[in-house]
């Protein structure tokens, strides 16, 4: 019996399109022809309701500055309290073009020129950027990673270099981008009580919440109403529905005083109403998108299980952090005794293929390569292959 096909089965064709997945390897300085796995975002179109919302729009013809009604912020709170159990209220809203910008505008809002801000490395490396570029201290308090294959918080270092350092500032990654770990209850309940015991706010990005394969995503405002006091709280259908393009991300401040403070630097920037055609999607996937969710959850647990399968089989060199959230896996290259050169060349010259490099995410990544599994099952059985080949050669 031949196998179902699924939409998202489908190959769609990139090039030419503008996006930098396909089209800059060149001015990245990348060979022209490889097959990518870098960037975080899908090759899958969006769900059709979201589409049809923007064909509407579009037909309209006429795109003036806008801004959004009571529906745009019912369907947030539905979306969030049926996938994720948090009842948020509208007020707490602050709409921004993209989560990287929201965690810029929190390290100017929360911390001045010289302060210290902690992340936890490896991890999405935009945290350590808008920290340098906005004058402040990184410090780090690295992830373990366990004897069991799982990142584990090392809580006594993090609460050590919170005093050392006179944290006002951390940067949470919920689920952690690029190890996969989908952080437990009682894992952020400990982080939480550092942070409340020595006065420290939390930007919370937890822009991958929608992608849980393994636990359940807590949202850490949502933990107790002391936390919520403090938590900046980050969220986007930009990787739920592939539409990063459209530049749109709903940040959700409880407290009155840190929202204001977070408005007002946003207001520094110049920036107000954000663009249409996002704020007409985020609409649509929040109230109609949750069956193609889940289809391309199904589908993405498939591609997790192919890719772990493939690997324990033909490259027994190469390990898999077992991924408990995102559509991003963390793969450890260290098996195989090669330089971070080496390695580099093997995967981008001999194998032909574009994955993020583990450095680029801080020292403690050196060795590891994030590769993004959101693609057609056969696009990535063609990758793995030429990696097998290039290791094999």
């Amino acid at each position: 019996m031949n196998q179902e096909v699924s939409k998202f089965d489908e190959i769609i064709e990139r090039k030419n399109t503008n996006c930098l997945k396909y089209d800059f390897a060149v001015e990245r300085s990348k060979p022209d022809n490889l097959l990518s796995f870098w960037i975080a975002d899908m090759d899958f179109k969006t769900t059709p309701e979201i589409i049809d919302a923007i064909r509407r729009c579009t037909d309209h013809g006429i795109f003036g500055y806008s801004e959004v009604k009571e529906a745009y912020v019912d369907a947030l709170k539905g979306w969030m309290e049926e996938k994720h159990g948090w009842k948020i209220e509208g007020e707490w809203l602050v709409k921004t073009p993209g989560v990287v910008f929201a965690l810029a505008m929190a390290v100017q809002a929360y911390t001045e020129p010289g302060d210290s801000v902690i992340i936890q490395q490896p991890v999405y490396y935009p945290f350590q950027e808008v920290i340098r570029d906005n004058d402040r201290k990184v410090v780090n308090n690295s992830l373990i990673l366990g004897s069991d294959g799982k990142y584990h918080m090392d809580l006594e270092d993090f609460e050590r270099k919170v005093v050392e350092n006179q944290i006002k500032l951390f940067l949470l990654c919920s689920p952690h981008n690029p190890v996969g770990r989908v952080w437990t209850r009682e894992e952020l309940e400990s982080l939480a009580e550092i942070c409340i015991r020595h006065d420290v706010i939390v930007v919370s990005d937890e822009i991958h919440g929608d992608f849980i394969f393994s636990g359940r995503h807590q949202v850490f405002a949502g933990i107790s109403e002391e936390l919520g006091n403090r938590t900046i709280t980050c969220t986007s259908p930009s990787k739920t529905f592939n539409l990063a393009g459209l530049q749109i991300s709903n940040i959700f401040i409880v407290n009155p005083v840190l929202r204001k403070k977070f408005k007002d630097r946003i207001a520094t920037a110049g920036y107000s109403q954000l663009n249409l055609l996002g704020l007409v999607a985020c609409q649509a996937a929040y109230q109609y998108g949750s069956n193609w969710h889940r289809e391309l959850m199904e589908y993405l647990k498939g591609n997790i299980e192919f890719l772990k399968d493939y690997v324990k089989e033909h490259l027994p060199q190469i390990r898999i952090t077992e991924p408990e959230g995102t559509y991003l896996v963390w793969m450890d290259f260290r098996g195989l005794n090669l330089t971070e050169e080496e390695r580099e060349n093997l995967i981008i010259q001999k194998a032909g293929l574009w994955l993020d490099s583990g450095a680029m995410f801080g020292e403690v990544g050196e060795g590891f390569e994030r590769i993004n599994i959101a693609c057609p099952r056969s696009v990535l059985e063609k990758a793995l292959k030429q990696l097998e080949a290039a290791v094999n050669s």
